[in-house]
């Protein structure tokens, strides 16, 4: 059996831009939620989001290429330029049929639709730009990725909600694991704060409405959570065949053990009240991974700060994990990247790696009124722990569910 592992993270985050700024805020418990600055949200009832700040696009692509992209493809482009950065990996040196790329998006360029569909309705149908179907659709990012390096192996794209870019990361360890690559830039990336985008989940009463204190908005598994705070950005991560890791001298995070997947098959949104899709999930994750309930040390959960989602999560991992329940540590990146829908799962699961290897589990801020119905052990202060294995929750609407169980290489 091939294994993959983990030997480059490049970020795009409302907690910073790179690797250091990101793992810097996440173990200070900074939070990235404030006040929209982006757009004039006065009238909203929602007026908070987690924005990605200085971002400057210009640093990561030839200028000729901004207008021609959308800006999920863009923190796309610089995801991955960090990322190349980051793994030392020497493109130009390297077989680049056997390197490909999945990085995935929920939603896509929902800022390049609103724009053409203005342009069309106020100026007719000859100012709907040429250009319009290849900067909106989802696979772009993976495509100018793979147009910029030559990466000329597997390329594609998948949509699950807000299990997107976990089920990216474990598509592109089995591609590996078949044979079909031996090096996998994989991920996420969102960007749908827009006014459209914000208004149309706080339509459906799904966003944190905490206008006048936004940094203390998003609070996972806390008993006053009124909802979750949309974020935007993303995160690429170099999966590579362990062997070829080791023979280019690869620093090497952690290794992908295992990917579980299950349906609710229950409602659009809503999660099953049983919470039966996570618990096969998980169950399925860690049988993939080949470890039991007594191994897993931490958890970063889906976590979102929604009252229904955070509670039947927290029910099913108490039922999964049974009386170890209090002795796991679990956290929620998103309590201080807000919620980057299809995103998420690939900036947790850099923050996982980062984890594994700083001996450290960040802090789930903001967590102060532990919600009674709760059996989590929740990380509300970094945590000095060595972790050797980890489990990463994604559920997404529709009943997509995607847990990832990542470790040490040498567990």
């Amino acid at each position: 059996m091939r294994r993959v592992v983990v030997t480059g993270l490049g970020l795009v985050t409302p907690a910073g831009i790179g690797k250091e700024a990101f793992w810097s805020s996440l173990v200070e418990g900074k939070s990235g939620v404030g006040k929209i600055s982006k757009y004039d949200m006065s009238g909203y009832p929602v007026q908070i989001g987690a924005e990605v700040k200085d971002f400057d696009p210009s640093k990561y692509i030839d200028s000729k290429e901004i207008p021609r992209t959308d800006l999920f493809v863009q923190y796309a482009l610089a995801a991955a330029m960090l990322c190349v950065q980051d793994s030392k990996i020497n493109l130009e040196s390297s077989n680049r049929d056997r390197i490909g790329t999945l990085i995935s998006t929920g939603i896509g360029g929902l800022q390049t639709i609103e724009k053409n569909i203005m342009a069309r309705i106020e100026k007719g149908p000859t100012r709907v730009s040429p250009l319009f179907v290849p900067m909106m659709i989802g696979n772009m990012a993976s495509a100018h990725v793979s147009m910029k390096y030559g990466l000329r192996g597997p390329s594609s794209n998948i949509v699950t909600a807000c299990a997107t870019s976990n089920y990216a990361l474990a598509e592109a360890s089995e591609m590996i694991k078949r044979d079909d690559a031996d090096l996998m830039f994989a991920g996420g990336v969102e960007a749908s704060l827009i006014p459209l985008g914000v208004i149309g989940f706080a339509n459906m009463k799904a966003l944190s409405t905490r206008n006048d204190d936004p940094e203390k908005a998003s609070r996972p598994f806390d008993k006053d959570r009124d909802g979750f705070v949309m974020g935007e950005g993303g995160a690429v991560l170099l999966l590579e065949e362990y062997e070829h890791a080791k023979a280019r001298g690869a620093q090497i995070y952690c290794e992908i053990k295992g990917a579980g997947y299950s349906s609710d098959a229950y409602h659009i949104t809503q999660p099953d009240p049983d919470g039966w899709g996570a618990k096969a999930c998980m169950k399925n994750a860690m049988r993939k991974a080949g470890v039991g309930i007594e191994n897993i040390d931490y958890i970063n959960a889906h976590g979102t700060s929604t009252p229904l989602n955070d509670r039947i999560e927290a029910k099913a991992i108490a039922d999964v994990f049974g009386d170890r329940t209090g002795e796991i540590l679990v956290n929620s990146t998103k309590s201080m990247v807000g919620h980057l829908l299809g995103a998420a799962g690939a900036v947790e699961a850099a923050a996982v790696a980062l984890q594994i290897v700083n001996k450290t589990v960040h802090p789930s801020i903001n967590f102060e009124n532990p919600d009674p119905e709760s059996k989590l052990n929740i990380a509300a202060k970094a945590v000095k722990k060595e972790v050797k294995y980890a489990l990463s929750n994604s559920f997404g609407f529709g009943g997509h569910n995607c847990c990832i169980v990542f470790g040490r290489v040498d567990a």
